[in-house]
């Protein structure tokens, strides 16, 4: 630490304090009045780089290789059938950072703009919790079954996943959610309409994570 004629340097001291309390900062991510009285100017702002960056290491999030926050669904997701002719497999999922006592996962599609209350694509629940992703065509393949999950009867009136399909005109949103759940498994049955599977998943979330893609024709 520099001084010049017997007065400290307080930038560096700045960064002195910094450097000594950025890793509890980055673990409780709390400038307190205190803190904020000594620590000004760099030093305050290393330790808000350091929040920003431990909040986005630590966020729930959901990401897809078939998927891209925003983008329009392609064909392979699309529904096969009322005029649609995709090839109805379920998207690629990967989540990261769940909430401290996670014991299980769910995922749901939703069309927010059909219309009425909206149009269910897919709801699948008791997700182990060892998962951390879904290969594509999960639903069709079997792979869910092989894990124990439950699917539910999507608004086409089948089990499984439902690709986007919306009328002519104006293109839909899809929402696609992953929720972390505090319990093993919801008490529900396979091929249960995908509205009773949304009430029981928002009932046991601990958190969730989500992307919403579009389809118009």
């Amino acid at each position: 630490m520099r001084a010049s004629h017997g007065l400290v340097d307080h930038h560096a001291l700045a960064h002195a304090r910094a450097r000594t309390l950025l890793a509890a900062m980055k673990a409780t991510c709390a400038v307190n009045a205190r803190l904020a009285h000594h620590l000004h100017g760099a030093g305050l702002l290393v330790i808000a780089l350091a929040c920003v960056d431990a909040h986005a290491q630590s966020t729930f999030a959901l990401s897809s290789a078939d998927f891209r926050d925003g983008a329009q669904v392609a064909p392979p997701q699309v529904f096969n059938d009322n005029g649609c002719t995709g090839s109805n497999r379920s998207p690629q999922l990967t989540w990261r950072n769940p909430p401290a006592g996670t014991r299980s996962y769910a995922v749901t599609v939703f069309d927010p703009d059909a219309p009425g209350r909206g149009w269910w694509h897919w709801a699948v629940a008791n997700i182990p919790a060892r998962v951390s992703a879904l290969p594509e065509n999960a639903s069709a393949s079997g792979a869910l079954k092989k894990l124990g999950a439950l699917e539910a009867r999507n608004d086409f009136g089948g089990a499984g996943y439902g690709g986007p399909c919306p009328p002519p005109g104006k293109p839909h949103r899809y929402v696609v959610t992953v929720y972390a759940l505090g319990v093993d498994k919801l008490a529900l049955n396979a091929g249960g309409p995908a509205m009773m599977f949304d009430h029981e998943i928002h009932g046991a979330a601990l958190g969730s994570a989500r992307i919403t893609v579009t389809y118009g024709r």
